[in-house]
């Protein structure tokens, strides 16, 4: 080929090198550096794709930051979206209670199913994100909150009784859910339920049940109406009153044991410092939002499952 038929390629080369950004050394001397001709040559069919290769590679690095930043825009208005929700189907009280819509019902379903496409987490039983106190935002059937909801409930009329608060704290491979619960506006008591966490995967773990205690309740004198002040501080006196062996155990709370009598499968579906998302094995959802602070940083622990 003679120099002026290979002019126009020469020419065509320098301007593509001039158009690749090198930001690192490695890259000037590995990629760059080979594409500086020194004199027209011909270009052999391997260095034209080999050339194609390395402008997609650098063309894909200079346009990944702009769509990293989108998709965690997305991933931050989808939390958002997904907490205004449980706003507007009036928070946790409302859902224990039965009264939520079923337009209320779908719009989180629709939420919910918006933010777990976005998780960052690909490997959320053994993330230390998981580990901390965390309060239950949204549940469905077969849930631990419905189970400490149905347990007051059975004991208590709802007229009487109603489950305020409900968090986990998720520690070592364990979990205590409390459900915090009032009698009358003014007693206070709680639920807690201990349970066993076991990984049986990158997404899926099980739960077993271990024990129950319903804890002596918290009288909130102040709030106690003045016609039952009389009565509440007979009861108080009778308790006192009472053999150790009996007054003890009911000051400690009523020990009911469950082991062997409940179990769940369950997978994480979401993950991050703020957010946890799970499903049973039904597929319903359960929403929780972290109480603590978050680990500093985000990384897989050693897998303790087997594959």
């Amino acid at each position: 080929m003679s120099m002026a038929a290979s002019a126009p390629s020469h020419a065509y080369i320098s301007s593509i090198v001039t158009c690749i950004p090198c930001s690192s050394s490695k890259l000037s001397s590995s990629i760059c550096s080979p594409l500086t001709l020194s004199q027209p040559q011909r270009v052999s069919s391997r260095r034209w794709r080999c050339l194609r290769v390395c402008r997609a590679m650098v063309q894909q690095t200079v346009q990944g930051a702009p769509a990293a930043y989108a998709k965690e825009m997305e991933r931050l208005s989808a939390k958002e979206s997904l907490l205004l929700a449980f706003k507007d189907a009036g928070g946790f009280e409302v859902l224990v209670s039965g009264k939520t819509t079923e337009w209320q019902k779908i719009d989180v379903n629709e939420r919910i199913t918006g933010l777990e496409r976005l998780n960052p987490t690909p490997r959320p039983t053994t993330s230390p994100f998981l580990e901390g106190r965390w309060n239950f935002e949204w549940f469905g059937s077969a849930s631990p909150g419905l189970f400490a909801a149905r347990f007051i409930f059975e004991i208590f009329p709802s007229s009487l009784a109603n489950l305020s608060k409900m968090d986990v704290f998720i520690k070592d491979g364990s979990a205590k859910i409390t459900a915090n619960m009032r009698l009358l506006t003014s007693i206070e008591s709680k639920v807690i339920l201990s349970t066993k966490l076991s990984v049986e995967g990158p997404l899926r773990m099980k739960e077993e049940y271990v024990e129950g205690v319903l804890v002596s309740p918290t009288i909130i004198e102040e709030r106690v109406p003045e016609q039952l002040k009389g009565a509440l501080g007979q009861a108080t006196n009778a308790l006192q009153q009472l053999p150790a062996p009996i007054r003890d155990p009911v000051a400690s709370g009523l020990k009911v044991p469950l082991s062997g009598s409940f179990q769940r499968l369950f997978m994480i579906s979401y993950l991050d410092e703020e957010i946890l998302i799970i499903r049973n094995t039904a597929g319903i959802p359960e929403v929780l939002t972290r109480l603590d602070a978050a680990p500093s940083s985000l990384g897989d622990s050693s897998p303790e499952y087997e594959s």
